[in-house]
């Protein structure tokens, strides 16, 4: 999906989206009960913590390493173990779902410097073919849904219902 504006070698280089320190654990991917059970079968010894009814966030079993990061368990030196298989989270990646308010919000991570660094109407043109998606997915799936964090810079926003 989202290769049209990150390509997959840039994005296997960098692997910033597959690494996490205790401040950001909150960015683990969501996993749904089918993909838990593939990754459970062929990766036994990776923890997962269920979320919510319909999935799981992956908890990592590595120890965070001298500077405080643990890497995700599927990353390897190719890039994702997952290929096509990855989570919604992660095939959406440095976008976010976010909550502020009654408004759900369509950002980019600013730490995905690939994507960051493309000019705005490139990004706004890019989301406008997915953000329908991706807010039917929020729907969906609540638990994807992440507070807002300042510095995110927001593409799209949809109103709750109450």
């Amino acid at each position: 999906m989202i290769t049209e504006i990150l390509p997959r070698k840039s994005c296997a280089k960098c692997r910033i989206c597959c690494v996490f320190d205790r401040e950001d654990s909150w960015e683990m991917p969501l996993i749904e009960p089918e993909l838990a059970a593939l990754i459970k079968e062929e990766h036994p010894n990776v923890k997962m913590k269920k979320t919510g009814e319909n999935s799981r966030c992956m908890i990592f079993d590595a120890e965070y390493d001298e500077k405080g990061l643990s890497r995700c368990p599927m990353l390897t030196e190719n890039g994702c173990g997952l290929g096509d298989d990855k989570p919604f989270d992660c095939r959406i990646w440095p976008f976010r779902i976010m909550r502020r308010g009654d408004c759900l919000l369509l950002t980019l991570s600013p730490v995905c410097e690939t994507v960051s660094n493309l000019p705005a109407d490139k990004i706004s043109a890019f989301v406008a073919g997915i953000s329908d998606r991706i807010f039917k997915e929020a729907e969906r799936n609540p638990e994807m849904i992440k507070e807002y964090i300042d510095g995110y810079p927001v593409f799209d926003v949809r109103t709750v219902d109450k």
